[in-house]
């Protein structure tokens, strides 16, 4: 497996240190050396977050930056010499889950953020969003729409999940040849599944253009004519019956060169499958379905 890397402001967050402060330790101290991607990005491993994390916890407790410099060899050694985590199992993830919601019902934003990056830092990306981030979603979905959860506590775990996405995307590679847009319908505000297909994409080794929300029919097609898309995929979670899906997937295809491969997810693709389906479109409607996009 590649080891997981992150750009420089990703690392800033794992790690709690400024990007500037990480900029001008390299700098003055020497205290890493960063890989770069063939664009030129600073790129981080989970060994150097580790180190940074060590490092501030250094200079909170007194010690200088120079000379905590000095004891570079020591720490790391210190690091290396940790015993790798055991394998997450089922019930770990179930606990995750059960201590975010916890936290989620009494209104602790800093506790489901420090679970969700207890998970980050034990799973692999792909492993965190499939096993946790999209399950812990579904779950608080499910809890609004039966009462049990308030929206201010449906909104305080989706702003944090949609916040390690984002993260994740950022550190994700894939700067592949083949170029796929992603988009949300126009009037769509919901775009946390899209978010993830783009994770899912780029590590797959395609070049993803995320437009997310509310993007306007005409544009998503502009940009797919003007980056010469192999694939576009759109979203679609918001219901307003099935002659709007109908009249705004239209408008969007009318802009998409013919012969793209366009793909349509979200509850509403599935609701309005048949829509879908004589529109032209793939309607995707569960995880074997990626072999068939990736591969289209």
């Amino acid at each position: 497996m590649a080891e997981r890397t992150y750009r420089i402001h990703v690392a800033a967050e794992l790690s709690g240190v400024r990007v500037e402060l990480i900029r001008a330790w390299e700098r003055r101290y020497g205290v890493l050396s960063p890989r770069r991607t063939p664009s030129g990005y600073r790129v981080y491993t989970d060994r150097d977050v580790a180190l940074l994390r060590r490092l501030k916890q250094l200079t909170e407790e007194g010690v200088s930056i120079s000379e905590a410099a000095t004891m570079l060899p020591r720490l790391l050694k210190e690091l290396d010499a940790v015993a790798p985590a055991v394998e997450p199992d089922s019930a770990n993830v179930r606990a995750w889950m059960d201590e975010a919601l916890t936290a989620a019902e009494a209104l602790d934003q800093g506790r489901v953020s420090a679970v969700l990056d207890e998970v980050l830092a034990a799973l692999s990306p792909l492993r965190a969003y499939e096993e946790v981030l999209v399950p812990l979603q579904r779950e608080v979905g499910e809890r609004w729409h039966a009462g049990t959860l308030s929206v201010g506590q449906e909104h305080l775990v989706t702003q944090e999940v949609r916040a390690r996405l984002i993260g994740l995307l950022h550190a994700a590679p894939g700067q592949g040849h083949r170029r796929v847009v992603l988009a949300c319908f126009p009037e769509e505000e919901h775009e946390i599944g899209l978010l993830g297909a783009a994770l899912r994409i780029r590590h797959a080794g395609l070049s993803v253009t995320l437009l997310g929300q509310r993007t306007p029919a005409a544009e998503v097609g502009r940009v797919a004519q003007a980056l010469k898309a192999e694939l576009v995929g759109l979203s679609a979670v918001t219901d307003e019956g099935a002659r709007v899906f109908e009249d705004t997937l239209s408008r969007i295809l009318e802009g998409i060169p013919k012969g793209t491969p366009v793909w349509v997810g979200g509850p509403v693709a599935l609701l309005h499958r048949e829509v879908g389906m004589r529109l032209g479109v793939h309607v995707f409607e569960n995880g074997d379905d990626w072999t068939r996009l990736l591969g289209a």
